[in-house]
């Protein structure tokens, strides 16, 4: 089961995906994978502070920032993961070293790590909906998240909007 869940900026979209693959129960183990590179002594913390959080909630959590498709799981495990989320995922992808910057590559890695997993939930961002203009480098962004976001609810099972903490079932 692969699972896409998107929505803007507190919309519950985190939340909603951590209760859908815990509600879920079934595999033996419950991965997280989190993708916000940590720049300075705020963002460690604020890691740290997640990292508890998650394991409180049976969650084993693993950093990974970029090339996402070639993450092996601990001692192979095969479990349910959620990866938080897409939005960082895609400025690692492109605004660092990494070699993978289009929408194609990136969604590809994702469809592969997902394909190891007996559930997979991805949270990603809708932030397109704004309609202003920005510097080119942010457009093009923009317009890689839409692609990936794209790529990904065409070949997964389901896809749901966070809207205002609630659910809403697209596909």
């Amino acid at each position: 089961m692969k699972i896409l869940v998107l929505g803007g900026a507190a919309s519950g979209k985190s939340e909603l995906a951590e209760n859908m693959i815990i509600a879920r129960g079934g595999a033996p183990v419950r991965y997280y994978i989190a993708t916000m590179t940590p720049f300075d002594e705020e963002g460690r913390a604020r890691v740290e502070k997640h990292r508890a959080a998650r394991r409180e909630r049976g969650f084993i959590t693993i950093e990974r920032y970029t090339d996402i498709g070639s993450l092996d799981f601990p001692d192979g495990a095969r479990g349910d993961a959620l990866l938080e989320d897409i939005g960082n995922l895609v400025a690692n992808e492109m605004f660092g070293e990494s070699e993978k910057s289009t929408a194609a590559a990136i969604a590809d890695d994702i469809i592969s790590l997902a394909e190891r997993c007996e559930c997979f939930i991805a949270v990603t961002n809708d932030i397109a909906r704004d309609g202003v203009k920005y510097a080119a480098e942010t457009m093009e962004y923009i317009r890689v998240i839409g692609e990936v976001n794209c790529r990904l609810a065409a070949r997964f099972d389901e896809v749901y909007e966070a809207l205002a903490g609630l659910p809403i079932r697209i596909k």
